[in-house]
C-alpha cells in the first residue's frame, strides 16, 4: 500500500490519496493493456527472491495487505489494486467476500474500484450481495460459528459483504480507452449499483463519439505515457469535456502523457480540470 500517492485522481478534497493492491498481477484483455505500467514495473523484478514482485506480473493474492486501510485511522481515498484488477478470473469469491468487507468495515475511507471487466464485477458483487451462507474462514478451512469473514490474522470482522444496497464510501469505475472495447462496458457500470460511478477513460486512444452518460458521476481523461506511448488527440478530450459539462457530469483530466509527461502536463486550454463527484462524506 502506497499512502500520498502521486495519482492525481486518488487526492479527493478531505482525503489522503492511496493505493491498496490485495491482488498483484494481471493479463491483458483489450487494447488499453498493450502498455501496461503495472506489468512493466513488475517485471523488473521477476525471479528476485523476495522481492513483492518475484513472480512478475503473474497473478498473486496477498492476503496479509486486507487488513491494511483497517490499521490507517485517517480519512483515505484508495485506489484498490493499482497494479492489478480485483475481479479477473483467479480471485476467489471467498477473497473478495473478505476485501469488500474489508471496505464496508472501514467506511471513513473511500475505495476506488477500477476494471476493465465490467461484466464480471458485476456479476461478482451481485453473488456476493446475494450470499447468505456462513461464510468459511478461507484461511484455516473452518467453519465459523456466524457468516463473518476473517483476515488472515484471525480477526473476525464484525459482519459480512452481503448488504443490498451500495456501500457509500465504494466507488466503482470502468475503463474506456476506445469505441470497441470501452464503449460496451458503460452500459454496464450504469446497470451496477454505486455510490459513485466512474470512467477512466486512459489512455484515450481513438475519438469517442457520442457518449451516454447517464448514470455515470465523474470522468477521468488521460493520455498514455512511457515507452511507445500512443498519441492523444486534443479534440478527443475537449469532446468528452463539453459532453460532461452537458450532462452534468464532474470532469478530471489528469495528462496529456507521451514520453515527456512531466513537461506535456495536464494543462487543456489555459487551465487544469480537477473535479470530483458529489459523494456522501464518509463517516469519521
Amino acid at each position: 500500500m502506497s499512502d500520498d500517492t502521486g495519482i492525481e485522481w486518488t487526492h479527493v478534497p478531505g482525503y489522503r490519496g492511496a493505493t491498496w493492491n490485495p491482488v498483484r498481477g494481471c493479463t491483458k484483455i483489450s487494447p488499453g493493456c498493450k502498455h501496461c505500467y503495472a506489468e512493466t514495473f513488475a517485471e523488473r523484478w521477476r525471479g528476485i527472491a523476495g522481492h513483492p514482485y518475484e513472480q512478475g506480473f503473474d497473478l498473486r493474492l496477498v492476503p496479509e495487505k486486507l487488513d491494511e486501510p483497517l490499521r490507517k485511522r485517517d480519512p483515505r481515498a484508495y485506489f484498490v489494486n493499482s497494479m492489478s484488477d480485483l475481479h479477473q478470473d483467479g480471485v476467489p469469491m471467498d477473497f473478495l467476500r473478505v476485501a469488500y468487507a474489508v471496505m464496508q468495515e472501514a467506511p471513513r475511507h473511500i475505495f476506488m474500484v477500477l476494471t476493465k471487466r465490467a461484466e464480471k464485477m458485476a456479476a461478482d458483487l451481485l453473488g456476493l450481495r446475494k450470499a447468505t451462507a456462513p461464510t468459511r474462514n478461507m484461511w484455516t478451512e473452518s467453519v465459523p460459528r456466524e457468516a463473518r469473514p476473517f483476515l488472515p490474522n484471525g480477526t473476525e470482522l464484525r459482519r459480512p459483504f452481503s448488504t443490498d444496497v451500495a456501500l457509500p464510501n465504494v466507488w466503482l469505475g470502468v475503463s474506456v480507452e476506445d469505441r470497441k472495447y470501452g464503449l460496451p462496458r458503460i452500459d454496464i457500470l450504469r446497470e451496477t449499483p454505486a455510490a459513485v460511478r466512474f470512467l477512466s477513460v486512459e489512455p484515450l486512444l481513438e475519438d469517442l463519439g457520442a457518449i451516454d452518460l447517464r448514470g455515470i458521476h465523474w470522468v477521468i481523461v488521460g493520455g498514455e505515457s512511457g515507452v511507445g506511448a500512443r498519441p492523444i488527440d486534443g479534440a478527443w478530450v475537449r469532446s468528452i469535456r463539453d459532453q460532461c459539462a452537458d450532462q452534468g457530469v464532474a470532469f478530471f483530466f489528469k495528462q496529456w502523457g507521451g514520453m515527456m509527461k512531466k513537461i506535456n502536463g495536464r494543462i487543456l486550454d489555459g487551465r487544469t480540470h480537477d473535479a470530483f463527484p458529489v459523494f456522501a462524506k464518509a463517516v469519521q
